[in-house]
């Protein structure tokens, strides 16, 4: 989805040598896969909403539902799935989120038979309940599978796996979906068997080898261990809560509604070709990634965030006035500037938390389920106005998103 968030929490498994560092390679290889596989699902997402507005004969309103089960299966199985790995463990908790995640995706093949969208919507979201539990797992188990001292090169080689998954996600529906001017939906019935396939294999892999167990070790300094203050009167956190609630709501509407808004604003794209632009702007989304960290080395963070927001909210307003294949170039690179928000508000949000950054953590992965209320408000306003006004709400999420770099991300 939005892509792993920045743990600032430290997580210890037991010491290794240099053999034990070596048989963590295929564990590794194994939980950066999971990353691929939410980011491929997530890269789907966009253009099933297109898919279905003309085989299920929908209106763009209805279709953004798609985004409502997505993100609201999230919302709902964030704190369960941390539950149940706390009780049972990481590993079972990561089969779980597949078996899930496997069971969504064989349920496509029945809803494409029955034309149901209801039923799509369903699959979808127990798909991404799946999803969910995988999340919840993945960056703690890649900080922990290897030398502490690159625990963050792993966790940043991983996320980029996300970046592929979402960049393959467009191609592969463009390719497959529209391609050949198909209108119907064998070929999401194909391509959906395909991955849960996949995804039992994996976790099939995930049962029979053997992960080291983790542990959350107390890393914070005197000052914050002795900060008895309750969560959320740390405004830092509750502003960031709310600042990823925007920001995810903002990535999933600039997405949701891409294709509509290149097939009637850049004359003569076709779908296929729309998919393809919605490509480059996944590619764009992870290049941002390694330009972000780079700079993050010279400039703090929160003014990088509250930079790269600004700029959004002036490109929004361009795409707003439909100006053609130039504000289509505009939209694509709304996703460059979308590349850092996730994790640096992640990180920012659950700073010097002490013994609440985990509890923090949770809260704001919940508020992901920002991405399930903005896509059908853009429908709305693309029924009554226009697709690109519904832009619009998208730029009104980057100014929340600016405040929180410019001031609201201070600790009292």
């Amino acid at each position: 989805m939005a892509g792993g968030a920045v743990s600032n929490s430290t997580y210890t498994s037991s010491p290794s040598n240099g053999k034990q560092a070596g048989n963590y390679l295929f564990p590794f290889i194994l939980v950066t896969s999971l990353f691929f596989l939410w980011g491929l699902a997530y890269g789907l997402l966009d253009v099933l909403n297109k898919h279905f507005q003309e085989v299920l004969n929908i209106t763009p309103k209805r279709s953004t539902l798609l985004q409502g089960a997505y993100f609201g299966a999230y919302f709902i199985m964030a704190l369960p799935a941390g539950m149940f790995m706390n009780k049972f463990g990481y590993k079972k908790g990561i089969i779980m989120g597949l078996l899930l995640y496997a069971a969504g995706a064989f349920l496509f093949y029945p809803s494409a038979r029955a034309l149901n969208f209801d039923f799509f919507l369903l699959s979808l979201f127990i798909l991404a309940c799946g999803l969910a539990c995988l999340e919840t797992a993945a960056n703690p188990y890649v900080t922990v599978l290897g030398p502490k001292e690159s625990s963050e090169q792993r966790l940043n080689l991983s996320q980029c796996f996300n970046g592929l998954g979402s960049f393959l996600g467009p191609v592969i529906g463009g390719a497959l979906f529209f391609g050949g001017g198909k209108d119907d939906l064998t070929s999401v019935q194909l391509t959906y068997i395909v991955i849960g396939f996949v995804v039992l294999l994996i976790a099939g892999f995930f049962y029979r080898t053997q992960l080291p167990e983790i542990k959350e070790a107390e890393a914070e300094g005197e000052a914050v261990m002795k900060d008895e203050r309750p969560l959320f009167a740390h405004k830092h956190f509750v502003g960031g809560v709310i600042a990823q609630f925007f920001y995810v709501a903002a990535q999933v509407g600039v997405g949701a509604l891409f294709i509509n808004y290149a097939t009637e604003y850049w004359q003569g794209t076709s779908n296929e070709k729309a998919a393809y632009l919605l490509s480059a702007g996944m590619v764009l989304f992870l290049a941002g990634r390694f330009v972000g960290t780079a700079l993050m080395r010279k400039i703090a963070p929160n003014v990088l965030l509250a930079v790269y927001a600004f700029v959004n909210v002036l490109l929004c307003a361009f795409v707003m006035t439909g100006s053609g294949a130039a504000s289509v170039y505009a939209l694509i690179a709304v996703f460059f500037f979308m590349s850092i928000m996730f994790p640096t508000i992640f990180a920012l949000g659950v700073k010097d938390l002490g013994k609440h950054t985990k509890k923090g953590a949770s809260f704001i992965v919940m508020s992901i389920v920002g991405g399930a209320s903005v896509p059908y408000l853009m429908g709305v306003v693309t029924e009554k106005y226009s697709t690109a006004i519904s832009y619009g709400i998208p730029m009104l999420c980057f100014v929340v998103v600016f405040y929180y770099g410019w001031r609201g991300y201070r600790r009292s």
